[in-house]
């Protein structure tokens, strides 16, 4: 086994000023971030996605094997392909697999099978989690790492002053088999990307976060 190798960490970030300020602005930033259904059919350039991705694949990982693929649809066909498979399934999620738990929790939110932002939005980025390498080898702890790489396609979107949307129609599988994916390839996430319509309505519930000291222990 090869030993491993270590280099000189000199390509560090170091802000301006203290780490209390950028933290705090960063946070500020971060917090306007709203999960968008009314989105503008305004482009966004390919150029501009490519930063998201690269940004996105700077994520930690188990033993860096990187096992995320993303599939970034701006074919108006192909999102609509997704749209009707998304819609599908939602239809089944609304009527028979959800529970009224679960319905009443949604309720604040407006949401329902009707998924008109898949069309609009100009980018589908579909997150795919790689239950092995291409060349057959071992992941590890891809869901976790996958997760993180998401987060951060997140905070990149709402950095650049796009807004974003967490989708998660289940099953997924129909966008493996709409998009050509091969089979170690695990729909994970769908991202529709863009600019917000105007206006652009949020649910009133979304605005609200529990306070710090609910989420946060110290010892």
């Amino acid at each position: 086994m090869e030993p491993a190798k270590f280099v000189p960490y000199t390509d560090r970030h170091v802000p301006g000023g203290s780490p209390e300020a950028a933290a705090a602005a960063f946070h500020d930033v971060m917090r306007r971030r709203r999960s968008v259904r009314m989105f503008s059919d305004q482009p966004v350039s390919l150029e501009t996605v490519q930063w998201l991705v690269r940004t996105a694949h700077s994520a930690p990982s188990g033993a860096n094997k990187q096992p995320w693929r993303f599939v970034c649809v701006r074919d108006p066909a192909t999102k609509a392909r997704i749209r009707a498979g998304a819609e599908a399934e939602e239809r089944e999620f609304y009527s028979r697999r959800a529970n009224e738990e679960w319905l009443r929790d949604l309720a604040p939110l407006g949401t329902d099978e009707n998924k008109e932002f898949l069309t609009i939005a100009p980018w589908l980025v579909v997150v795919f989690q790689t239950l092995r390498g291409d060349d057959g080898s071992q992941v590890y702890y891809p869901k976790e790492s996958v997760g993180l790489a998401c987060g951060l396609f997140l905070a990149a979107a709402q950095w650049a002053g796009l807004a974003t949307l967490t989708h998660t129609p289940s099953p997924m599988a129909f966008l493996g088999q709409i998009l050509g994916r091969p089979a170690h390839e695990r729909p994970f996430l769908l991202i529709p990307l863009g600019h917000p319509a105007e206006p652009c309505l949020v649910p009133a519930k979304a605005l609200e976060r529990r306070p710090l000291d609910d989420v946060m222990v110290v010892v």
